[in-house]
């Protein structure tokens, strides 16, 4: 029996409405490699307590996360670096904020293989390898093995890091190995004795060695003292005040929850004065701002 097309255009209807109150709320997250694997299991850990809400977490770069929220095609961008002067004044063209939130602290680990005998390197050798002034493991003190510096490409907020306090502005050789993650860095390092990169410390796992710079290892202690030289905040970015479920997940990630499961991937949890009054949370069921971890 067919439906009269009014009973049909009803139905149609209530079927659609039904559809939107079970879709919930969904949160788009995208940006920084580094930062990604924490973010997903923050994620994670929220949506099991508010399975209501759908996060989707993507990489592709902390630049690729600060132009997705600018687009308005993100509501968070993950960062590992500041946001740029020239991102900032886009920013307000458009009308506007970018709204740092600092959830975590990393520290930018050297590696080179296993079986490479060298501890410690100072900056300025660092320097030189990545310049293409030193080639060879033996200038300094290892074996006659050719070095194969490993870089991560030029939109990673990660490099950006690495020019400015290593690199100071050089250029790097064009001999470097340019690779796009933490983990594809972390496997060629770890299959080549000659070979040497950068990952952040959350990254680091047994199958690679990690080398002292100016003979600091770079250890939650280290870093939160200040003395390990390549260390930096994390970041999530928004582009206006946080509210409704935006809200909730950002007081989550900086909760005492949250910022133990900072520590447990590897991270330095954040004090909650940190963030100062940056960060106003509306709306939703926004947790407390955590003490000190």
């Amino acid at each position: 029996m067919l439906l009269p097309k009014n009973a049909l255009c009803i139905g149609i209807i209530l079927s659609l409405l039904f559809s939107l109150a079970w879709a919930g709320e969904r949160i788009a997250i995208q940006g920084s490699t580094t930062v990604l694997p924490l973010v997903q299991i923050l994620a994670e850990k929220y949506m099991e307590k508010h399975p209501e809400v759908d996060i989707s977490v993507s990489g592709g770069g902390s630049g690729v996360g600060i132009t997705a929220l600018l687009d308005g095609i993100t509501d968070i961008a993950m960062s590992s670096r500041e946001a740029k002067e020239k991102e900032v004044a886009e920013a307000r063209a458009r009308g506007k904020d970018l709204i740092p939130v600092v959830i975590a602290y990393d520290a930018i680990a050297v590696i080179v293989h296993p079986e490479n005998p060298i501890d410690t390197l100072s900056l300025e050798n660092l320097r030189r390898i990545y310049t293409g002034d030193i080639r060879s493991w033996k200038d300094l003190g290892g074996p006659p093995v050719p070095v194969v510096p490993i870089s991560r490409e030029f939109a990673s907020g990660t490099f950006e890091v690495f020019n400015r306090v290593i690199l100071r502005g050089e250029e790097l050789t064009p001999s470097a190995l340019m690779l796009v993650s933490n983990l594809t860095i972390l496997q060629e390092v770890s299959s080549s004795p000659g070979c040497i990169g950068y990952v952040g410390l959350g990254y680091v796992r047994e199958k690679v060695k990690v080398v002292a710079l100016e003979g600091v290892l770079p250890t939650k202690e280290s870093v939160r003292l200040g003395k390990y030289p390549l260390s930096r905040p994390l970041y999530l970015y928004l582009a206006r005040s946080p509210e409704g479920s935006v809200g909730d997940f950002i007081a989550f990630a900086l909760s005492e929850e949250g910022q133990y499961i900072v520590a447990e991937e590897g991270f330095i949890p954040v004090r909650a004065e940190e963030n100062g009054d940056s960060l106003v949370v509306e709306g939703g069921d926004a947790h407390e701002k955590p003490g000190n971890p």
